[in-house]
């Protein structure tokens, strides 16, 4: 309980951020069955639930390169300036249906060219079903460009690039995603030179499907400031503390992580421990759709299983929007607009950043 409020009913009402959400993850079922007829393009099934199994995970999925495959489905119907205006705007939808206050959205844009689209087309129209969302539902939303492991130094660089141009028009940061265990960070020092070189914020996928090594890669050669997962942190005692030192943020995805095999059961997920440590931990939802999952969810998942207190919750929210990629000033109404949510829900306290 917290004040007159259940656990349940607090953690439902209590405003979040989501700083990792992939939007070709997140991509609703109706909104694909819609989006094929308008292209002409044939689907396995005619309804929701027919949809479900070629887009989202089954409970025993076998590996993050499995979890990966649902993505191959969805991206077909993404290769139009339409698709990916609207499916942006209803990923904010989404995420204010949960009291989500501010959301950054990845994607990588060389996989939406199928159909003619420039990089730069790509990043616009996303900004701009975002933008569209921030209107309609009075909450804040900003892009991520990701460079994908699997891709050439020249297709990446073009999307450092275009990042650069719309740096702060929207776009905030620029990420690198896809099979970890197979193209380690090392290998990702020249491209990430040349965003350190435009002054683009970075966050990196690191410490998912493989050690911590990519996790100190990440941060001392890549130049991230926050880390996507880094489950298997704990694994080098060193690394570890580089990460609590320079108040690396951890943009941990509970049930993802789990799906993926990050970690083989909830036993072993290392939220707490992370938490305890004085890490500063966030939670987000990774892939709504492909992952069956929402921030309330996510929260109640920790809440449950981990023990996370009203004002540890409050705590690990406050860690969020202090790892938003914002400028100082949007930081600090975004910051006052949070915690006079919680202090309305009931909790005085300190809402600073922790780790």
């Amino acid at each position: 309980m917290t004040g007159s409020l259940p656990m349940e009913l607090f953690i439902s009402r209590m405003p979040k951020v989501d700083l990792h959400v992939h939007l070709d993850g997140s991509v609703k079922p109706e909104t694909v069955l819609e989006l094929a007829a308008a292209q002409g393009r044939q689907l396995p099934a005619g309804d929701v639930q027919g949809l479900l199994p070629y887009m989202q995970v089954e409970e025993q999925c076998e590996s993050l390169k499995q979890y990966l495959s649902k993505f191959d489905f969805v991206l077909q119907f993404l290769q139009t300036a339409e698709a990916l205006e609207r499916t942006a705007f209803e990923v904010v939808e989404q995420a204010a249906r949960h009291n989500c206050k501010y959301v950054e959205v990845r994607f990588a844009p060389q996989l939406h060219r199928q159909g003619g689209l420039t990089v730069d087309d790509t990043i616009r129209h996303v900004i701009a079903g975002l933008k569209r969302g921030e209107e309609a539902f009075g909450i804040g939303a900003r892009a991520i460009a990701i460079c994908m492991r699997h891709d050439s130094l020249p297709n990446n660089s073009v999307v450092i690039e275009a990042a650069a141009r719309f740096l702060d028009q929207g776009l905030v940061a620029v990420d690198l995603a896809g099979d970890e265990a197979g193209f380690p960070a090392a290998g990702f020092h020249e491209l990430f030179g040349i965003a350190r070189q435009r002054g683009i914020p970075v966050t990196i996928h690191a410490g998912e499907a493989a050690g911590p090594d990519n996790i100190y890669e990440a941060i001392v050669h890549l130049g991230a400031t926050r880390i996507g997962h880094g489950i298997t942190l704990r694994d080098d005692p060193a690394v570890l503390e580089l990460v609590k030192e320079r108040q690396i943020v951890l943009e941990m995805c509970p049930v993802s992580n789990i799906q993926t095999k990050a970690v083989p059961d909830w036993a072993s997920y290392p939220v707490r421990e992370y938490y305890d440590q004085g890490l500063a931990i966030t939670i987000h939802t990774d892939n709504m759709t492909v992952s069956g999952t929402n921030l309330t969810k996510e929260y109640e998942i920790v809440a449950d299983r981990f023990g996370f207190t009203a004002v540890e919750l409050a705590a690990i929210v406050m860690n969020g929007v202090n790892a938003a990629f914002l400028p100082d000033e949007q930081k600090q109404s975004l910051r006052e607009a949070v915690g006079n949510e919680f202090r309305a829900l009931g909790l005085e306290m300190k809402l600073g950043n922790r780790g």
